[in-house]
C-alpha cells in the first residue's frame, strides 16, 4: 500500500494512528502548493482533491483520513483505537465528530479565508474566517469540561478522538489564527497525549 499525503492536519492524524499500531507504508509526496492535488491524475485517485489517500494493493483508493485510519484498524486491530465494545465505538465517535466539526472545522476555515493560503483556487473571505477564529476557541470549554471527568476525550483510553482534537490544537498554534484558551483539564490532556511515542509521528 502506498500513501499518497502532504503536510497538513489530517496526514499528520494518519501518521499518529500508524505509529500508534507499529504500521509503516511507502509514502508518495503531493505538492498541493503546486496544485498536484488538483490536477487530472491526483483527482482520479481523490475527485475532492484533498490528502491524504491509501492506495490499496488492487490499485483502488480509500480517501478522508477518518477512513483511512479504520482500514487500518480492520488490519491491524491492537491497539484498539476505535472502541471495543458498541458503546466505546459510539462514545469514540461522538466525542471524535464533536472535535472535527466545532473545533477542528473552525481552525480550518479561519486559517483558509484569513491566510489566503489557497486563493488561487479558491475565494477566501476574511470576514468568515474572522468568525471561525472567534468560534474555535469558545469551542473547547466542552472538551475541558469532559476532561475533567475522563483521562482521554472519550474515557479511559487514548482514542482516535484523542489525535483528531490534539492535532487541531496544534496546527491551530501553528498557523496562530486561533488563540488557544488556558484550560486546566485541556492542559493536563495535552500534556499527557504530547508523552506519547506516536505524537512525534511525521
Amino acid at each position: 500500500m502506498k500513501l499518497h499525503e502532504a503536510p497538513s492536519p489530517n496526514a499528520r492524524r494518519v501518521h499518529v494512528f500508524m505509529a500508534e499500531k507499529g504500521v509503516e507504508l511507502e509514502r508518495v509526496a503531493v505538492d498541493i502548493r503546486a496544485g498536484e492535488n488538483i490536477q487530472n491524475d491526483y483527482l482520479a485517485k481523490n475527485p475532492a482533491g484533498r490528502v491524504p489517500v491509501l492506495e490499496l494493493d488492487d490499485g483502488s483508493f480509500l480517501s478522508e483520513s477518518v477512513a483511512i485510519c479504520r482500514y487500518l484498524e480492520g488490519l491491524n486491530p491492537d491497539p484498539n483505537l476505535f472502541g471495543a465494545t458498541p458503546l466505546e465505538a459510539a462514545t469514540i465517535e461522538m466525542w471524535g465528530r464533536r472535535a472535527e466539526i466545532n473545533f477542528m472545522s473552525n481552525v480550518a476555515g479561519a486559517f483558509r479565508n484569513i491566510t489566503g493560503f489557497f486563493k488561487d483556487r479558491e475565494t477566501p473571505v476574511k470576514e468568515w474566517g474572522e468568525v471561525c477564529a472567534e468560534v474555535a476557541p469558545k469551542t473547547l470549554t466542552m472538551f475541558d469540561e469532559q476532561l475533567d471527568q475522563t483521562e482521554y476525550l472519550a474515557g479511559a483510553q487514548f482514542s482516535i478522538a484523542d489525535i483528531t482534537l490534539g492535532i487541531a490544537l496544534d496546527f491551530a498554534e501553528m498557523v496562530k489564527v486561533v488563540t488557544i484558551p488556558d484550560l486546566t483539564n485541556l492542559n493536563r490532556w495535552r500534556a499527557q497525549i504530547a508523552e506519547r511515542p506516536s505524537w512525534g509521528a511525521s
